[in-house]
């Protein structure tokens, strides 16, 4: 399998972005059938780079991310990026679990600091990791994985030092061996261009950076979502949803219009690629890859 920081090399020097997708593990049986046999294969045939897998709160889903991403890498024969978090994980245990990830093939990790199980506040695990920076160090020393982080163009939720702050200690995890960062999904592309120039011009960050985006599907769920991971809706985006209510035809087709719009203005503004929160769905991203025409030719 390829290194994902291979992959965008290669991509920048052709002049595309590269695409990918993220997936969850699901709770149920069905839900794995539905995502294994349906989502994932229409969604792969839209001819994407990589795709990666979450790891729910504290290692909860360890086992069907490891499923998930040796499907996604036997069958289909796809670069995945595993996530790894810090929450409840000593380093022999994330030391066992790269071995694991690492005799499945999988040579792209997403080091993340990660969610407490049931929400609350962080604290490092006894003989573990306080800071994803020390997570991206400790994988670096395990051997060759190509390495992703997180960036949040309007700031972590739970710093509360404000963006400035947090994009400092994206710097530290990129200066710990970090090769590309996944932003958190936004609305409002002004505030990814801050992001981006801020950690270019004034932090000296020089590693691809890819926004994250979402195709809204619902208003109410939006909401939501974007409250717990503590992105914005704008105001005009907000005026919008709220006419919509819960016509979720509506927001379909809505979302749909909105993210090709917002990732037609990242792709004029040069970003290396863009990865899709697909929400285990398929429709949606690959309307908005047809119509960004780069659905099966990416």
């Amino acid at each position: 399998m390829k290194f994902i920081r291979d992959i965008l090399a290669r991509q920048q020097s052709a002049g595309r972005p590269a695409v990918s997708f993220e997936f969850f593990p699901p709770k149920t049986p069905e839900g794995d059938r539905a995502l294994l046999e349906r989502q994932i294969p229409v969604l792969l045939a839209a001819q994407p780079h990589f795709c990666s897998v979450t790891y729910g709160a504290g290692g909860s889903t360890r086992e069907k991310t490891q499923l998930i991403v040796d499907d996604i890498q036997q069958r289909h024969h796809l670069p995945a990026l595993a996530h790894l978090t810090c929450v409840n994980h000593t380093r022999d245990e994330v030391r066992a679990l790269l071995e694991k990830f690492r005799s499945l093939g999988c040579k792209n990790i997403l080091a993340l600091r990660g969610d407490p199980p049931g929400g609350g506040e962080f604290k490092p695990t006894p003989g573990g990791f306080a800071y994803s920076a020390e997570l991206v160090a400790f994988i670096r020393e395990q051997g060759d994985f190509s390495i992703g982080v997180a960036g949040f163009p309007e700031g972590h939720v739970a710093n509360p030092h404000g963006k400035l702050a947090d994009w400092r200690h994206l710097k530290e995890k990129v200066e710990a061996g970090a090769d590309f960062v996944i932003t958190q999904l936004f609305f409002d592309n002004a505030d990814f261009y801050e992001f981006r120039d801020h950690l270019a011009g004034k932090l000296g960050v020089n590693v691809p950076i890819i926004p994250g985006v979402i195709a809204i599907v619902s208003a109410t769920q939006i909401t939501k979502f974007t409250q717990m991971c503590g992105a914005k809706i704008p105001p005009a985006l907000k005026t919008r949803l709220d006419a919509i209510g819960a016509d979720d035809e509506a927001a379909l087709k809505f979302g749909i219009e909105y993210a090709t719009h917002q990732c037609e203005q990242l792709l004029r503004a040069g970003v290396p690629g863009l990865h899709f929160y697909t929400l285990n769905k398929a429709y949606s991203t690959i309307e908005v890859l047809k119509n960004l025409k780069l659905a099966g030719n990416a």
